[in-house]
């Protein structure tokens, strides 16, 4: 895309996290977590045939089967009821070994998960190891090597002066947070956590001054779908240099079908939530101490819930209330 033009910033930079070996930025996380499991495995369990378990509407259970099969292990993954049957074909042609549906939220399917399906698991001689999807350091740790990478991609090594980022659970928030830390970079650098309107936990818990539990999720961008997210991205997200944003569905899947048409990415809504804003002057309205030499890193997180037919429907439900919306930053 011709980004001046669209954005109003010269230098925005896309790190490509759809590219990963699952479709997301999960990989990074999951896989560090699976990998920090195995190593710190006790010796005299080893007799005990390892079965990783994730609870996940999609993406996370993709990343751990995906890192699983690679590593020669068995994983299973328990869904909630609203993912669609594309989404549990696409965790089982992975390999994964079973796929469970169970509970209107990840919270409920995540629940059981811990209750009842490992355990039962553990009774039959597995050694089940439970990963979670976005609260635990290990997840922080893995996603937090992007930033890493940006500090050597970043022209002559200057720090971005914001960073953009989705947030559902909190885990690539998380992560972000730890390694412009870690670069020297986290009293300076603008990052902005995304969310869509029905799964905007963080920003309302920054608001209220507390966790923040939403009743359901509302929205279609069902990857970030954490009714709560993790207490470590809370603790984040009230840092100065956070501003939380969150936009409309219809913001989400312009997005996508935009984005696509300019850089020949199909990404998930969960995604487009973050790319939106490189549409219609969002950044000018968003980025502090705005300047068209500005230089914005947007986080490209992927995701598998999407395909050209679901994004055709989402074109033909949400274009003119996209037109709408686009016209407040005009």
């Amino acid at each position: 895309m011709d980004r001046n033009a669209v954005t109003g910033v010269d230098r925005i930079f896309l790190k490509l996290e759809n590219l990963q070996p699952s479709g997301s930025f999960k990989s990074r996380g999951i896989g560090n977590s699976m990998i920090s499991s195995i190593q710190s495995q006790d010796p005299s369990d080893k007799t005990r045939d390892v079965h990783f378990y994730s609870s996940s509407g999609g993406n996370a259970g993709l990343a751990c089967v995906t890192a699983a099969v690679s590593l020669g292990y068995k994983a299973s993954v328990v869904v909630p009821e609203s993912t669609d049957e594309w989404t549990i074909d696409k965790l089982r042609s992975a390999g994964a070994s079973e796929v469970i549906v169970h509970g209107a939220t990840w919270f409920h399917a995540d629940t059981y998960l811990r209750e009842t399906v490992i355990p039962a698991a553990e009774k039959q001689g597995e050694r089940g190891i439970y990963i979670h999807p976005f609260d635990k350091p290990a997840v922080w740790e893995g996603a937090s090597t992007m930033v890493d990478e940006m500090k050597k991609q970043m022209p002559d090594g200057q720090p971005p002066d914001a960073v953009v980022c989705s947030v559902g659970g909190g885990g690539l928030f998380s992560g972000i947070m730890m390694g412009l830390d870690r670069a020297g970079w986290g009293d300076e650098v603008q990052v902005m956590p995304v969310e869509t309107v029905g799964a905007d936990s963080l920003a309302q818990s920054v608001e209220k001054g507390r966790l923040v539990t939403l009743p359901g999720i509302t929205s279609i961008a069902t990857s970030l779908g954490a009714i709560q997210v993790a207490e470590n991205a809370f603790v984040q997200g009230r840092r100065p240099t956070v501003t939380p944003v969150v936009l409309e569905d219809a913001e989400a899947c312009s997005a996508c079908w935009r984005f696509l048409d300019d850089e020949r990415y199909l990404v998930e809504p969960a995604c487009g939530v973050s790319v939106a804003l490189a549409y219609d002057g969002r950044l000018k309205h968003y980025l502090r101490n705005f300047r068209p030499e500005s230089k914005v890193v947007l986080v490209v997180c992927g995701g598998s819930k999407i395909s050209l037919d679901l994004l055709n429907k989402y074109r033909s439900q949400y274009q003119k209330r996209s037109e709408e919306l686009a016209a407040k930053y005009a």
